[in-house]
């Protein structure tokens, strides 16, 4: 079955986005990509330390099997991240970019407005945005019509592993879409991830419930699982809630 995720000219068989960020040692980081199955990595550009062999996270990723995506991470203005993804292209990165504009350094909420206005101005110069946002009902489909390929609304606030906080706006936000939806932010262990899938987001970015675990490689092993299941389950389609219970075997026809 052709159940691929597509992003703009990019095609993936997994539905999982793996970061780089918090990993005891880039060996451990290596381990984790490799066991979650993914074939999108997504890393911080104004983190990487280009200066230094050693400490460049980019000599440890598999280049061959993981596709790098570049973010704005760490940029709190609209300006700031259009230079950043300006850069990660004269690098070599490609034309696509994971929008991130913060707005609050307590918080790390997104700044929607100044995400806007990245947006637009990204798209004209020709980027895949993949644009992520709270999950705004309103403002993820602006993002949308601004022309995002893919609009990335928060499970919860990123690294506090508290998961889907607001499922119906999640799946509000995918029924109204006309592009994927990958939640992005606060996945802290596998169920969150399935019921992302569940409710029918297209994929997951995650990266502190698995660097952060005790055993991040097994984690990793998890969540591979999980965007599996969670997107059968989807696909399968549930039962409907019932108020009453309702019995497993018929009791028509049953002899008395």
């Amino acid at each position: 079955m052709d159940d691929k995720l597509k992003i703009g000219k990019f095609e993936f068989n997994s539905r999982l986005i793996i970061g780089t960020g918090k990993y005891e040692n880039f060996e451990v980081m290596k381990k984790a990509h490799e066991a979650c199955g993914a074939e999108v990595v997504t890393v911080a550009i104004r983190r990487v330390n280009f200066d230094d062999e050693k400490e460049n996270l980019l000599n440890y990723i598999n280049k061959d099997k993981l596709t790098i995506l570049p973010n704005t991470a760490g940029c709190y203005t609209a300006e700031d991240a259009i230079r950043t993804a300006r850069l990660a292209r004269e690098l070599g990165m490609g034309d696509w970019v994971k929008l991130e504009v913060i707005g609050d350094q307590k918080t790390l909420m997104p700044d929607n407005g100044e995400t806007l206005k990245a947006t637009k101005v990204l798209v004209k110069e020709g980027f895949t945005v993949l644009a992520y946002t709270n999950d705004d009902i309103i403002y993820a489909k602006k993002i949308e019509e601004a022309g995002a390929t893919s609009v990335m609304p928060l499970g919860s606030p990123i690294g506090s592993g508290q998961g889907i906080l607001n499922p119906n706006n999640i799946k509000n936000i995918i029924e109204n879409a006309n592009v994927p939806i990958i939640v992005d932010a606060g996945v802290g262990t596998a169920s969150d991830v399935t019921i992302a899938m569940e409710l029918g987001a297209d994929g997951v970015l995650l990266n502190t419930g698995v660097a952060l675990a005790k055993d991040p490689v097994r984690m990793a092993r998890a969540m591979k699982s999980a965007i599996e299941s969670g997107r059968d389950a989807f696909l399968a389609g549930r039962i409907q809630k019932k108020l009453y219970a309702s019995a497993s075997s018929p009791i028509e026809g049953v002899i008395k």
